[in-house]
């Protein structure tokens, strides 16, 4: 599974950013393991240099072998609550999709 970050101009993209998102979605979503070819995750701020919350948007996009992409949203105050709630979110998705297909 492979996994690749985008931010905006907002948000740094470091090594250490990188990481935290990399261990949030492999620990969510390492029961698909097999089925997911890569993951896409997506970072914006809304309101970019203004105040107000909850601000850090996280789209996580999901490509299943040989399935249409399952794409879920996340808004939160930090970054990494953004990419926890999004993990969980696409974990909720993927058991959906894949429960009525009888992969689990």
């Amino acid at each position: 599974m492979k996994i690749q970050v985008n931010t905006d101009k907002n948000i740094a993209g470091n090594e250490e950013l990188v990481g935290q998102i990399e261990a949030a979605v492999e620990s969510n979503l390492r029961h698909f393991r097999d089925q997911i070819t890569r993951v896409e995750v997506h970072f914006s701020d809304e309101n970019s240099h203004k105040s107000g919350k909850p601000d850090k948007r996280c789209l996580m996009e999901a490509r299943l072998e040989g399935r249409q992409p399952v794409a879920v949203t996340h808004l939160a105050d930090t970054v990494g609550e953004a990419v926890g709630g999004a993990a969980k979110k696409m974990k909720a998705s993927l058991d959906s999709a894949l429960g009525k297909l009888g992969k689990y």
